[in-house]
């Protein structure tokens, strides 16, 4: 719960301004266990045998003593090479963070000065906004376009090259909207201004394959930077473990602002077991484009309005009232996410795609509830 601030009280320490109006980033986390998870874009099978495995076969010293990081970004670098790269990419471009909201948060710390500009697009993943008014940053969103919400190219190149932002924040395919960018257009973003640092959030990459990884040389753009996690396709998200990829210096900016210790020895195990098995997350994903076709041709069977373009989500407009639509499903036993207060997607339900099987329960659950 937020508690009001007195800021004329001298009962209490006066946090920095920023922090009193600050409105936190926050998300309804608590009792989703048991149920479909569809409501938070994450793996709903779990992650691979391996990790199980090497998770129950921790020592218990391992636990007692501080965690050890050697060899994590060599296991990550020989991961990423497997898919492709146009470049070597040697350790000291990957930094490790205690989940990508720690690399996020350590970028604005980093690189956010006070009533310098954070540049996006709007509706976007909602960490980035609060991060930047922690610093006293200056924020412009510009809004996607029209109802299959493009990319404002031009509107996001006009105000990089004449505002010169301190950041520019791309989550491509963008969360909630699936929106896409081509990896050509986002180096080409990059080099026009070479000031801006410009952060790619590949999250949600694997499912649409429109990574920069295999173009980029961070020698010629040491302005890009890229954040990938273990949490959306490995099915890591409890364990928290994400990587920031770019120009070593810039890596190591952002990892002085970070704990010793950020991350703990059970993610650190985890992470090693599920960067061995690509094929389990290969086998997943391919699930989950079984499923996006199946759940894809349902809805066009459908009067209803809906937007299905990258992530492992959709967004849907039920006739109902969305949230008791969104209450209804919850009876059912499934959790989705309600875009209620979202610029742009007022009305709207975000649905995280899962197997074929979860997504019929999805389906005859949400068609009974919503065609009452």
């Amino acid at each position: 719960m937020q508690l009001p601030f007195d800021s004329s009280s001298n009962c209490f320490p006066s946090p920095r301004p920023e922090i009193v109006d600050l409105s936190s980033y926050t998300a309804p986390l608590e009792g989703r266990r048991d149920l479909l998870r569809l409501d938070f874009n994450e793996n709903t099978l779990g992650p691979s045998p391996l990790v199980i495995r090497a998770l129950k076969d921790i020592h218990a010293e391992h636990i007692a003593i501080y965690p050890e990081y050697g060899g994590l970004r060599e296991a990550f670098v020989k991961n990423l090479t497997s898919l492709g790269l146009s470049a070597p990419l040697s350790v000291d471009q990957v930094g490790l963070f205690n989940g990508v909201d720690a690399a996020i948060h350590a970028i604005f710390h980093a690189y956010g000065d006070k009533d310098t500009l954070l540049l996006t697009t709007s509706p976007t993943f909602g960490y980035y906004t609060p991060c930047a008014r922690m610093q006293g940053m200056k924020i412009s969103a510009i809004p996607y376009i029209g109802s299959d919400f493009s990319f404002p190219f031009d509107a996001i190149y006009s105000e990089l090259v004449s505002k010169q932002p301190r950041l520019l924040f791309i989550c491509n395919p963008n969360n909630p909207t699936g929106t896409r960018l081509s990896p050509q257009s986002i180096i080409h973003l990059a080099h026009a201004e070479p000031k801006t640092l410009v952060v790619v959030d590949e999250l949600y990459e694997a499912f649409t394959g429109d990574s920069v990884m295999p173009l980029v040389d961070f020698e010629h753009t040491p302005n890009l930077l890229v954040l990938r996690s273990l949490s959306k396709t490995a099915g890591l998200a409890g364990l928290r473990i994400g990587f920031a990829i770019g120009d070593p210096r810039v890596v190591d900016m952002i990892s002085r602002v970070t704990g010793p210790y950020d991350i703990n020895s059970l993610a650190v195990t985890a992470a090693f077991a599920a960067l061995s098995d690509q094929a389990y997350v290969e086998t997943y994903v391919n699930k989950v484009f079984e499923s996006r076709e199946w759940i894809k041709a349902k809805l066009e069977a459908s009067d209803l309005r809906f937007h299905l373009d990258g992530g492992n989500y959709f967004l849907i407009w039920p006739r109902r009232e969305p949230l008791t639509v969104e209450s209804a499903l919850r009876s059912d036993g499934i959790l989705v996410r309600n875009m209620l207060g979202k610029h742009l997607l007022e009305g709207a339900l975000r649905v995280s795609i899962g197997t074929i099987d979860q997504m019929k329960k999805f389906w005859d659950s949400f068609s009974s509830i919503d065609a009452n």
